[in-house]
């Protein structure tokens, strides 16, 4: 199966998310699909047990790291998460060279191409995202009964005036709710 194929194979819970935009994910998704029918075949030569689990481990990580990554709040934390998925591509194209003794040159060199591509596009990530905002639009939390603003401290002052521990409501008189 070829990427182009591969694109039109993902179910729309996965390409309607924002994330799909993210290139290296979709290439990290790509080639963990490549890697269960690599890893297969490496599993029937015993001496490519370990290495077969490694290479799985390290090419299933580069996607899942970009996704928890992306789904951080701040550009320092999705650049940890995005140099871990780059530890992950490294450790993965290392584990496809290695592999290319049982699964021949034509089946290592074009899975060594994609990953070297996120390896790429994480280098030019990582540092972009030091300094970015919260790249998806924040939506408002608004209950259907809400007509204004709640402020924390005076929902506090009522949960404390109304709480079912009378030892805990003299507390209460301490917190005065703003305005």
């Amino acid at each position: 199966m070829n990427y182009d194929e591969w694109l039109k194979s993902v179910p729309t819970e996965i390409s309607g998310d924002l994330l799909w935009k993210v290139e290296a994910y979709r290439l990290a998704l790509f080639l963990a699909d490549l890697g269960w029918h690599d890893v297969t075949k490496l599993t029937q030569d015993r001496r490519m047990l370990g290495l077969a689990d490694q290479l799985y481990r390290a090419v299933g990580s580069i996607g899942a790291n970009i996704s928890e990554g992306y789904s951080r709040g701040s550009g320092k934390d999705r650049a940890r998460f995005y140099e871990y998925a780059l530890g992950s591509a490294r450790e993965s194209r290392g584990w496809f060279y290695k592999g290319r003794h049982v699964l021949g040159e034509k089946v290592a060199e074009p899975r060594m191409r994609p990953t070297t591509q996120i390896i790429r596009l994480l280098l030019t990530m990582v540092p972009d995202q030091r300094n970015a905002s919260l790249h998806e639009d924040s939506v408002p939390y608004v209950c259907s009964h809400e007509t204004k603003p709640i402020s924390v401290a005076h929902e506090l002052s009522n949960l404390l005036n109304h709480a079912l521990f009378p030892d805990l409501t003299h507390h209460a008189s301490r917190i005065t709710p703003p305005g």
